[in-house]
């Protein structure tokens, strides 16, 4: 991984095709406030990809009421970033980097598996405005983030960037009579 790549660095804001082919860029997937999963996948043909996805599929529900947003980004091609998606039963934008710029940019080139040519998986946490916040090796399947895991880094970047994270603060309670909706998520947003 290049090593500008780094928690606390901002994330580069790749542009790639969606699995509705449209080009998306991963700010615009984020949103202004919100908390972001992306995950850099290996593609269809690996079953610990396939895993992993099928638990991101159950733990998605609460992502989506938490106003965190997940992506997957895979050096598969159009076609196969589709099934990919449909397979696992995903409701998330998978983005599709047949070309690599992702890999190559990073340099998460797997050279362990010339046939496939993919990248390094990786799970990468991002705060807002694609803030890293954790940086996953998923190279072997235990280095991937259990569903626990994300749920305590998404905890903990709240609890970071929310100043209405504790509502019985006596701050918050001034706020909110003082009519700032700008302290209160997702008024303020």
């Amino acid at each position: 991984m290049r090593r500008d790549i780094k928690v606390g660095a901002p994330f580069p804001d790749y542009e790639l095709l969606d699995h509705n082919e449209k080009r998306r860029k991963l700010s615009q997937i984020q949103g202004a406030n919100h908390l972001m999963i992306v995950v850099l996948s290996r593609g269809l043909f690996c079953p610990k990809d396939q895993q992993q996805h099928r638990k991101l599929v159950d733990f998605y529900p609460e992502l989506n009421v938490a106003y965190t947003k997940l992506v997957t980004v895979s050096t598969s091609d159009w076609q196969e970033t589709v099934e990919f998606r449909d397979g696992v039963g995903a409701q998330w934008p998978f983005l599709s980097d047949p070309q690599r710029i992702v890999q190559k940019d990073l340099d998460i080139k797997e050279y362990t598996d010339p046939h496939h040519d993919p990248m390094i998986p990786h799970t990468i946490v991002l705060g807002p405005r694609l803030r890293i916040f954790k940086i996953y090796c998923g190279y072997w399947y235990w280095g991937r983030p259990s569903v626990e895991e994300l749920r305590s880094d998404l905890r903990e970047i709240t609890r970071r960037v929310r100043p209405d994270w504790d509502i019985s603060d006596p701050e918050c309670r001034k706020a909110w009579k003082q009519n700032r909706s700008d302290f209160f998520y997702p008024y303020g947003k």
